[in-house]
């Protein structure tokens, strides 16, 4: 899980290659926790309204890419999949094994990275959307060249953005089909409780606030309760109550098995696309 580090230095600098939503869900995090001022935080981008989104809280705006890899210190890689290996090879001659290779890039592998960039002092991670909340899940796992000292700053780094943990990459495609896709099987989940709800006579903005709200102390209770999410339901469920009435059309449903299944279909499709 995520620790705090101290930045290296007064000089220390942080870039973005990529100016899209997750890069700037990053900035805002380090720059909210107080790891780096805005000022020390730098990225380029065409578009106006990516430029006038980092300039909004203060990040330094360059013309060229190129620039960033130079005067930063950390380099995220924060671009889509398929212009990644023409981003990384545009870049290889401004490389040094001063600088530190973060790759947040869904589906490319650290072997892939290394080989385009000429550069093995990388690191991946893989964050997902509630890093927009400062809540995210992310899962990193260092490259041949990275230190001990390159993976702690990273941490430290996302830790920003949410919680961190360290796992081997042969993994990630397991991660991709749990945290990567797992939000939107939460929203779904969101969306057919207000449904019910309304089914219910609920009035629709209070039946999803309910059910938003729930999900959301329900997750915060199995973070920080310590118990086994079982014990947890088993907590709720009293004999011939509400709840377990609830639970059995659940499970007649094939409630758990779906969502599993759900999980280890996106993690295959992730393996898919990763090999291509």
């Amino acid at each position: 899980m995520s620790n705090v580090v101290a930045i290296p230095s007064d000089t220390f600098k942080l870039g973005f290659i990529g100016a899209g939503k997750m890069a700037e869900s990053i900035a805002r995090g380090v720059v909210s926790s107080g790891i780096l001022p805005p000022s020390r935080i730098q990225t380029a981008h065409l578009r106006s309204d990516r430029r006038s989104a980092f300039e909004s809280f203060g990040v330094q705006l360059l013309e060229q890419n190129l620039q960033v890899v130079e005067d930063s210190d950390v380099i995220v890689l924060s671009v889509k999949p398929q212009v990644v290996k023409d981003v990384a090879l545009q870049l290889k001659s401004s490389l040094s094994d001063k600088k530190l290779l973060v790759s947040v890039v869904a589906g490319v592998k650290l072997k892939d990275l290394q080989e385009w960039t000429g550069h093995n002092r990388f690191i991946r991670v893989m964050p997902n959307t509630p890093a927009a909340v400062g809540e995210a899940s992310s899962v990193m796992s260092l490259g041949s060249a990275s230190t001990k000292e390159d993976g702690e700053l990273i941490e430290s780094i996302f830790g920003a953005i949410g919680k961190v943990w360290r796992a081997d990459e042969k993994l990630f495609d397991a991660v991709t089909g749990l945290s990567g896709s797992g939000p939107a099987y939460i929203f779904l989940a969101i969306e057919a409780l207000a449904d019910g709800g309304v089914a219910a006579g609920l009035p629709r903005d209070l039946a999803r606030g309910l059910a938003s709200q729930t999900v959301l102390g329900a997750a915060s209770m199995a973070v920080k309760g310590g118990k086994h999410p079982g014990l947890l339901k088993d907590d709720v469920a009293s004999p011939g109550g509400t709840t377990i009435a609830g639970i059995h059309e659940l499970e007649k449903a094939g409630f758990r098995g779906t969502l599993m299944n759900a999980v280890v279909a996106a993690a295959k499709r992730s393996k898919e696309l990763s090999q291509n």
